[in-house]
């Protein structure tokens, strides 16, 4: 642990300071699948719990354990837990409280991949998902009952990009004994949610943690500021004797340890299970990429603030959405979330609709044509022909795309160079839609 509460030294130095067995400053990739666990007595307190260490990947390894550590005291949260992807931390987040019967209630404005998860997936477990408009907080509790065990929401949404009311809808949960879930993955450093009251963080670490493009992982991350003892009876998987864990009752078993019965229960018991664990390799990658990402952020956002008002200006483009141009309610969530940026993301639908939209994607020549948020480089994709194109029209507009709407994902090249070439790409339009006519 860092005595600094700045991201910028946090990011270099949380969770390691050298290897003590070769001085080594850099993580070492601990690539193994088991650990010597001594002698027998040794062996029997680490599989009975009493003290922590290392037993098998899949439940922990030095390598992500620095991972986690270091991203934990990013949030300010009091322990991580490393898995295979983004999608992996959801699930892991919602299964280690929530058995079929249950529900959660989540926000509209989600990822298609989250929606499909909690639409489908959980679904099919007997977890249902009830889908309320996060415009309105108080939706959250209409929509809640006995067997609600999480809210949910993302931080910045895409394609809305409306910041989550991550506050309002917290205290709603601590009234009623239901703790938020928020998906950080679009707003990593520029928004803390554990400072506005959510209870777990969830990333996918693929995205802007990484920002390389070349891993998929994710982190589940908890506060330990929820009192899971207090609301026994909405938490049994908690409070309750686990029959796969010799009996025991994580509230109670881990007090020794500190208030980090929910991110050991989801460490030992559902990754134990479902093995979703991410690879000590990629958690090495991971680690590199932290390391600039208090820097990164900075020039994501900057370049995304003058790419949004170079679009506002364009007359080929209708309407532009980033939360710096929001009005009224939007901005002011932004201004409440988004302490540290408006984040890398831009949205703005072209007059030329569908045909229009395809063309600009066919003319960029640097923007990567890719289905990803979150690297270095700047990157474009027309949701409508390829992420969205499974839903229904009237589905698309809900979730906020509409025929002619593009998304960017805006990254640290010179700014000067990815306004030249959104100038190329847009100014060519009409010919393009005429030629494709």
């Amino acid at each position: 642990m860092t005595t600094s509460k700045h991201p910028e030294t946090i990011a270099l130095h949380a969770g390691f300071r050298s290897d003590p067995a070769t001085g080594a400053v850099a993580v070492p990739i601990y690539q193994t699948t088991a650990f010597d666990l001594g002698d027998t007595e040794s062996a029997i307190q680490l599989f009975s719990l009493q003290k922590i260490g290392n037993v098998y990947t899949r439940i922990g390894n030095p390598t992500t354990a620095v991972l986690e550590q270091r991203m934990a005291e990013l949030e300010g949260g009091v322990m991580a837990l490393a898995t295979a992807s983004g999608q992996a931390a959801i699930t892991a987040a919602i299964t280690t409280i929530a058995q079929a019967g249950d529900n959660i209630v989540s926000g509209t404005d989600l990822y298609g991949g989250t929606w499909n998860l909690f639409a489908h997936t959980l679904k099919s477990m007997g977890i249902e998902v009830r889908f309320v408009d996060p415009a309105d907080p108080d939706a959250f509790r209409r929509a809640a009952d006995a067997r609600t065990r999480a809210f949910f929401g993302e931080t910045l949404p895409n394609p809305k990009l409306v910041p989550f009311p991550i506050q309002e809808v917290a205290l709603i949960g601590e009234e009623l004994g239901i703790p938020l879930i928020v998906d950080n993955t679009a707003a990593p450093l520029i928004c803390r949610p554990f400072d506005h009251g959510a209870h777990v963080v969830v990333y996918s670490t693929t995205k802007y943690i990484g920002g390389h493009g070349t891993s998929i992982g994710g982190l589940l991350i908890d506060s330990g500021r929820f009192d899971w003892e207090r609301h026994a009876a909405r938490f049994p998987t908690l409070n309750q004797p686990d029959p796969s864990y010799h009996g025991a009752v994580w509230t109670e078993a881990v007090k020794p340890l500190g208030p980090i019965a929910y991110i050991l229960k989801a460490r030992v018991s559902v990754m134990r299970d479902t093995g979703a664990c991410m690879s000590p390799f990629n958690a090495f990658l991971f680690l590199q990429g932290i390391e600039t990402l208090p820097l990164r952020m900075r020039e994501h956002c900057r370049n995304a603030d003058a790419v949004a008002g170079f679009l506002a200006d364009h007359p080929a483009v209708v309407r532009v959405i980033h939360p710096g141009l929001f009005i009224g309610e939007a901005r002011r969530r932004a201004e409440t979330y988004l302490t540290g940026g408006n984040g890398a993301l831009v949205g703005f639908e072209l007059a030329g609709g569908m045909q229009a939209g395809l063309a600009f994607i066919d003319r960029l020549k640097l923007l990567y044509h890719v289905a990803n948020i979150g690297d270095a480089r700047s990157l474009a994709i027309h949701p409508a022909s390829t992420t969205h194109q499974q839903l229904t029209e009237e589905r698309q507009r809900a979730a906020g795309v509409t025929p002619g709407y593009v998304r960017l994902s805006i990254g640290i090249e010179h700014c000067d160079d990815i306004v030249a070439d959104l100038t190329q790409a847009l100014d060519g339009l009409g010919r393009s839609v005429a030629e494709a006519a």
